[in-house]
């Protein structure tokens, strides 16, 4: 019976055994994570000789490096990018210009690697020491393949420690390939968070996941800096700002300040529009009036002399891209400031299309440094923001100037496809808002209206026309006009028939100008400005200052 039996228990044991095998095989096979390293070619993309990948922060980038033996170089699109946008390419001689706050250095480039500048294939680089120079940041760099981890971002980040020694992971799930090994007690920057898996930067250039058991939660990170950048200081003033544009277009025109300013009261800076570009060199028209400055002197105001770029034949990039005339106009600007002795000047460069965009800022860098040596107040003045005019980038400017003044109005213009508000109070306050999301309140100026635009309707053509506050007023009484106070604009709104046209206007007037004003206090602004003096009537200089404190 044994010898009978023997071979069915043989089979059932092989049987058994095979099973057990196969269900080891299968646990191991689900189970137990895989040790099985990425071809780090593959992860960072397949490079050309001398090429090196680079890892910024939080993100693999697509462009590469270069390397000059021991030298690493980063391309100047990526440094103006991911870690300092102040790096100028300055094409008309052939070198990087970079901007401090008290002195503009330079540093030229080379068809070799081995400086600072390395101008291949028509290519700018910049080598990762002169980056350092202006730049707070860590580097590692990296062979086989040759690669550069960079930290440039040391506030604001949240880190996970390692609590055990792990693996990183090209993919959450412990069958995922390892990218790198992480001792117990490294931090890793965290960056999002799964079921079971965290995703990671390590420090030295790898972006993965790692098990959520093996970390501690993320906390707030505290890094010890040693860098120490040149600081901007601001030249603003003590009280409230209080300004008003005064149009002037002819050296004659001066003589008219006495009458201009007669009646205004509480005003603490004027800004006459005594420059303009004339031509693509640079050159600048000039009106100043050094008796006009002294008029205003006397009566306790500022004076901000405007330059402006409304001339049509000029070219605004051809001028501000070429370092020659960036430097040809500021230098006459020094020059006419100081020998009338101007307080400040205003830019009032309109209309910027985006590739003139780096130019602009660049002037404007170059301008303060020259202004400030002089003791001169630099101003801006800014669209209401919109997503066409982000290359205006206010957050650089509020770096580099004193005051950033918010055009509030133009809301409708001549040529707009409807009839509406110069200035409707929620749309000037967000335009507060928006440009506070960039620059500091205190150096920010919000500018109201004087004008209104009377829009007509006639045989379906709409057209319209500025007029002043007086102006606006007769057309009430003249057509018997009935108005109310509409909420949605924050104005008194009016409408009336005239042989056979239609016409509507939203008027400015103290009711409005209180509301506008208040914001300046509502959200701790510098100041006022408005465009322009003798658009007001008498009254609204109390009602600006009664509402600017």
């Amino acid at each position: 019976m044994k010898k009978k039996y023997m071979p069915v228990v043989v089979v059932c044991l092989l049987i058994f055994v095979v099973a057990v095998a196969g269900l080891a095989t299968y646990v191991v096979g689900k189970y137990m994570p895989t040790k099985e390293r990425m071809d780090l070619n593959e992860y960072y993309g397949q490079m050309a000789e001398g090429e090196a990948a680079l890892v910024i922060g939080t993100e693999k980038l697509e462009q590469r490096g270069l390397m000059s033996g021991d030298q690493v170089y980063l391309p100047l699109d990526v440094v103006n990018s991911y870690l300092n946008q102040r790096y100028y390419w300055d094409s008309e001689n052939q070198q990087i210009l970079y901007a401090t706050p008290s002195e503009l250095t330079s540093a030229p480039a080379s068809e070799e690697g081995g400086g600072d500048v390395w101008l291949k294939d028509g290519n700018v680089y910049l080598s990762l020491p002169y980056i350092q120079k202006f730049t707070d940041m860590d580097a590692y760099v990296y062979q086989d393949p040759a690669r550069v981890a960079i930290q440039c971002k040391f506030s604001g980040i949240q880190t996970v420690t390692a609590e055990k020694d792990l693996y990183v992971r090209y993919r959450g799930g412990i069958k995922s390939e390892v990218l790198t090994e992480v001792e117990k007690g490294s931090q890793m920057i965290f960056m999002a968070e799964l079921e079971d898996w965290d995703q990671v930067a390590t420090m030295d250039g790898y972006i993965g996941y790692v098990e959520k058991k093996k970390i501690s939660q993320p906390a707030e990170a505290v890094f010890d800096r040693a860098f120490e950048g040149e600081q901007y200081t601001y030249l603003t003033m003590d009280e409230p700002v209080n300004l008003v544009w005064h149009q002037v277009t002819t050296p004659e025109a001066n003589a008219g300040f006495a009458d201009a300013t007669q009646n205004m009261t509480g005003v603490n800076v004027i800004s006459p529009t005594w420059f303009y570009i004339k031509d693509n060199s640079g050159n600048m028209s000039n009106i100043a009036s050094a008796d006009y400055v002294a008029q205003a002197h006397e009566k306790g105001l500022k004076v901000w002399g405007l330059i402006d770029n409304f001339t049509e034949e000029v070219s605004t990039t051809e001028v501000l891209s070429k370092t020659s005339s960036r430097r040809n106009l500021i230098g006459q600007l020094m020059e006419a400031a100081l020998n009338v002795g101007l307080d400040g000047i205003n830019v009032d460069f309109e209309s910027l299309s985006e590739d003139v965009g780096i130019h602009f800022l660049q002037f404007l860098r170059e301008l303060s440094i020259e202004a400030h040596k002089n003791n001169l107040v630099v101003s801006v003045d800014n669209p209401v923001p919109e997503d066409f005019t982000s290359h205006y980038d206010r957050a650089e400017q509020g770096r580099v100037v004193d005051y950033v003044i918010i055009m509030g109005y133009d809301e409708h213009y001549v040529g707009s496809a409807e009839a509406g508000s110069v200035a409707s109070l929620p749309w000037v306050e967000k335009g507060v808002q928006d440009t506070l999301a960039e620059v500091p309140p205190e150096r920010v100026i919000n500018a109201v209206p004087f004008y209104t635009r009377l829009w007509e309707v006639k045989g379906g053509a709409l057209t319209s026309q500025a007029i002043g506050m007086d102006q606006a007023q007769e057309v009430i009484t003249t057509y018997n006009v009935e108005t109310y106070w509409d909420k949605n604009t924050g104005q008194n709104y009016g409408s009336y028939e005239n042989e056979g046209a239609s016409y509507q206007i939203w008027l400015e007037d103290a009711q409005s100008i209180a509301a506008k004003v208040k914001l300046v206090p509502t959200y701790g602004l510098a100041g006022v400005a408005a465009w322009k003096l003798g658009f007001e009537n008498s009254g609204i200089w109390q009602v600006i200052t009664d509402n600017l404190s």
